[in-house]
């Protein structure tokens, strides 16, 4: 086995976190308000960006396992992952400006030319940062909880990037509602305040982790067998259907917060508290996750998630038949709050449990190919979001659904069935699917370790 350390230094697993930060910031822009700045401000149809946002997905087909692949492949003294991260705040200054500073000029056909290739070429640079630094994180050690520490670090850092993006997210609302204000102006001085602060994340980053040499290089010279090998690896796969079904439920749920909080609950000033609603539980809930991991195991914990997010989503289901306000809104919150505990558990079991799975491909194959199995996954979360996200803008427009005016109540019904019917039903079958197929725990995890070190 290759000699890694088993506890990660705390300077490790800070620099390690710390771009998360930006990343989550990022994320979360893009996610919640892209496609309501594109419909409300730029005034572009539901379908079209819909379709884009589609697009995105299809092409990440492409670029992930790619960038896995390549980031496998790299043999740079200075890292396989480094290397990556490095090179990917351009493009990602580049593309996350394009999205939010279109230029005013365009209008029509040629601003949805301009959106579609802004968030491709986001979507495309992101993911030269995301693949590498996930594979990075299931290098740094391959002690079966550790990583979870280590993931959850991550996440407590990316959600705590999402809770910057809320106070953009309510700069941006509060100008959309200003007759006097310029909203354009603003998310392009947003977009770049952000791209500047996640540059120099990447820099810290990258010049206070160190890679284990002796994974570079162990990689099949061909990317078809590459990937070929995980859908081979029999966990790999249950893995793979489980979070396709997962991500089924949670990708709408982002994209319509905003349209809920404006068109069903009447309080869009509120969103970005009832988003902060559930940012914060999901980051604070991770040092408890840690300890109860160990207690009553990774994967019965993230079963248990799973099935409580579904049921905190689709609660809400119920929120148009509702005539107060009040109480609305308190349902709102209560349902965000207790998601957000549950995405505290899968936000540092989940990837966890991936870096898990990779250590039983080395088993099976002697190689160390996270980048491929993070791009491999990571495509089955973009495929699964590029789904909903056409559903979701097809449902949009076809439902009567019309910007900045109020909703009939056939469109309210359209869109509370996407946002809390959808989830209830998928995040339930994928608990249950991981329940009962997926069976790679503590102790299987120990014996490969043990066979893959007598075998070295």
């Amino acid at each position: 086995m290759s000699k890694i350390s088993t506890k990660v230094p705390l300077k490790t697993t800070l620099a390690y976190g710390i771009p998360g930060v930006g990343a989550g910031y990022m994320y979360l822009l893009m996610t919640l308000y892209v496609m309501k700045f594109s419909t409300d401000v730029l005034l572009i149809a539901p379908a079209v960006m819909g379709v884009i946002f589609s697009i995105s997905r299809i092409w990440d087909a492409v670029s992930d396992p790619i960038a896995g692949y390549l980031s496998d492949r790299t043999t740079f003294k200075f890292g396989r992952r480094k290397t990556w991260m490095l090179l990917s705040f351009i493009p990602i200054s580049l593309g996350f400006l394009a999205v939010f500073s279109p230029p005013e000029s365009l209008q029509d056909a040629s601003l949805e030319i301009w959106m579609m290739f802004a968030i491709l070429g986001f979507y495309s640079a992101i993911t030269l940062f995301n693949v590498p630094h996930m594979a990075l994180g299931a290098e740094l050690t391959d002690d079966y909880h550790e990583r979870t520490r280590l993931f959850g670090v991550r996440h407590i850092g990316f959600t705590f990037g999402s809770i910057l993006s809320l106070v953009s997210m309510s700069l941006l609302i509060s100008e959309e509602t200003d007759p006097n204000g310029d909203i354009r102006n603003l998310a392009g001085n947003l977009a770049f305040l952000a791209v500047a602060i996640m540059s120099l994340m990447i820099f810290f980053s990258v010049s206070r982790l160190k890679e284990n040499p002796e994974f570079q290089n162990r990689v099949n010279k061909n990317p078809f067998k590459a990937f070929r090998d995980v859908w081979v690896n029999p966990h790999a796969k249950i893995l793979i259907l489980v979070l396709f079904i997962e991500n089924l439920g949670g990708a709408v749920i982002g994209v319509l917060t905003l349209y809920v909080t404006q068109y069903i609950i009447g309080t869009p000033a509120l969103a970005p508290l009832m988003i902060l609603a559930y940012m914060l539980p999901s980051a604070l809930s991770v040092p408890f996750w840690i300890p109860l991991s160990r207690r009553f195991g990774k994967i019965n914990l993230w079963v248990f998630s799973m099935v409580f997010t579904g049921i905190s989503f689709g609660a809400t289901f119920f929120l148009p038949f509702i005539d107060s306000v009040t109480a609305r809104v308190v349902i709102m919150f209560v349902g965000a709050f207790l998601a957000g505990i549950a995405a505290g558990c899968g936000g540092a079991i989940g990837p966890s449990i991936k870096g898990d799975v990779i250590d039983y491909d080395e088993y099976l194959t002697g190689e160390r190919k996270e980048g491929s199995y993070f791009a491999a996954l990571n495509f089955v979360y973009k495929s699964a979001t590029g789904i909903m996200l056409l559903v979701t803008g097809f449902v949009l427009q076809f439902s009567g659904f019309i910007p900045n005016q109020p909703q009939t109540m056939e469109v309210k019904i359209a869109l509370i069935s996407l946002y809390g019917l959808v989830p209830l039903l998928f995040y339930s079958l994928g608990a249950y699917l991981l329940y009962k197929k997926f069976t790679f725990g503590e102790k299987e995890h120990a014996a490969i370790k043990q066979h893959i070190k007598d075998n070295n």
